[in-house]
């Protein structure tokens, strides 16, 4: 199979595209022909060894200190199912499905390796395109959600509402029947109202610390924010999110402030999929790339201006 593969880490250009084995199928896993992965800010960090502060050598130790061990990258994948192992029950050979891997990655190839316990049905009013472009964002967006308690009434602020994390979480929340104030830059204002935001702040206009009000549920996606700076934007009961967090943040973390990555679970797969089936939730799509092209998607992700996801065919 055809696979993108980083052997150390660096810059784009450290990804090239090999021929690679067909991964072997454990008994509770299922093989997965590929149709589309998403190249997301988590596979670039790691790529260029780029880690949150305090997080550099804790990530070698589990990654690897020059190089990625698994070094297939990519932790989404939509696709059609190949073959299952000996004690799957529940899907069939054939059947369209979804889902992530989390740290065994593996997704940027043609073929990956998934247990079957982190599937989903893909919907056939849902593309593959769509399916890959959901699930990081969507599903990091929709656990933050629900730790804070996020329903009607709330008032929500989204920090870095472009991104695949922020365009899921202003619609979600909206879905849920908050109020949402989005943070992102000017030329991206019109998308999020798009997307139901009720407030829109350019924080090259504004910065966070002068907004002036205070949020039930604040959500940095960019960490632009720490423990000390989101609680000064929180109403009393109010509870700050840090889905990009340094160290520190995520181990002294605790009462109003939450950290951590959100778990990836087959449940909140299914129920974001109903949501972009029935329309009452949009995949925002940067740009569709082959595979060759990985390079190319990996340069954009790390400008830190993608807008929602960038989407792989493979």
């Amino acid at each position: 199979m055809r696979a993108a593969v980083v052997e150390k880490y660096g810059p784009p250009e450290v990804v090239q595209i090999r021929d690679l084995p067909l991964p072997r199928v454990a008994a509770k896993s299922v093989l997965v022909r590929v149709a589309a992965t998403a190249v997301t800010s988590g596979d670039a960090r790691i790529r260029g060894a780029n880690f949150p502060d305090g997080f550099g050598t804790l990530s070698r130790l589990a990654l690897g200190f020059r190089g990625p061990r698994r070094t297939v990258l990519g932790g989404v994948f939509s696709g059609t199912i190949e073959a299952l192992g000996a004690k799957v029950t529940g899907f069939a050979v054939g059947e369209e499905v979804c889902g992530m891997t989390g740290i065994s990655m593996g997704c940027h190839a043609q073929y990956v390796v998934a247990p079957a316990t982190k599937l989903a049905p893909k919907p056939a009013t849902v593309s593959h395109d769509q399916a890959a472009g959901l699930l990081f964002g969507g599903s990091a967006a929709l656990h933050f959600l629900r730790v804070a308690g996020t329903g009607p009434g709330s008032t929500v602020l989204v920090n870095g509402a472009s991104g695949a994390i922020g365009t899921n979480a202003v619609q979600l929340a909206k879905h849920l029947g908050a109020t949402v104030t989005a943070v992102t830059s000017g030329r991206n204002a019109e998308l999020v109202e798009a997307l139901g935001a009720d407030d829109v702040i350019d924080y090259t206009r504004t910065p966070l610390a002068g907004i002036g009000r205070r949020f039930d549920v604040v959500l940095d996606n960019v960490g632009s924010l720490d423990r000390r700076t989101a609680r000064r934007l929180l109403t009393e009961n109010g509870t700050a999110l840090l889905a990009v967090a340094s160290l520190g943040d995520n181990l002294v973390a605790r009462g109003n402030v939450k950290a951590g990555v959100a778990p990836e679970r087959a449940e909140a797969f299914a129920y974001l999929l109903s949501l972009v089936a029935s329309r009452d939730l949009r995949v925002i799509v940067d740009e569709v790339m082959d595979l060759d092209d990985i390079q190319q998607a990996h340069r954009r992700v790390d400008t830190g201006h993608k807008v929602g996801n960038l989407v792989v065919r493979c």
